[in-house]
């Protein structure tokens, strides 16, 4: 289970929150890839007939979420990142899409990180804030019943 964050003040707007089991909040991002589902497809030729093949459903593929944020006071992501050194905390995850007046929540299996990516910092550009970014691996998207 990751740090408990300290009082996290974020530097930017963020609508994409990502919950472990318990309600333990990893943190709040701006920006969010990875919500995608695809099947593999095998195609089969069948013998004496060169007019097409028939194409058949194989195994369902998902990438890895990649979230990324403006840089913030806590350290719980980079926290939970380096407890996969030790020992994965491979569990439910919830990403949760918060709108102006309505939410949507997606849940994956087996989630847990497999890249922390921190800011680069450059005194002589206009930026002024970094983004850090967090790439979440995951046994697949749990459909609804």
């Amino acid at each position: 289970m990751p740090p408990k964050m300290r009082g996290e003040e974020l530097f930017t707007n963020d609508i994409f929150k990502i919950e472990l089991p318990g309600s333990v909040t990893v943190g709040h991002f701006s920006h969010c890839s990875g919500l995608e589902l695809s099947f593999e497809v095998f195609e089969y030729a069948e013998g004496g007939n060169n007019e097409f093949s028939h194409k058949l459903p194989g195994r369902l593929r998902h990438p890895n979420l990649v979230l990324s944020r403006g840089l913030t006071d806590s350290d719980a992501l980079l926290m939970w990142f380096a407890q996969t050194k030790t020992k994965a905390q491979q569990g439910d995850l919830t990403l949760t899409v918060q709108g102006a007046n309505q939410t949507r929540t997606f849940a994956f299996h087996d989630a847990f990180p497999v890249r922390w990516t921190g800011p680069s910092f450059d005194a002589n550009s206009a930026a002024v804030f970094g983004t850090e970014t967090l790439e979440i691996a995951h046994s697949g998207l749990v459909l609804p019943a």
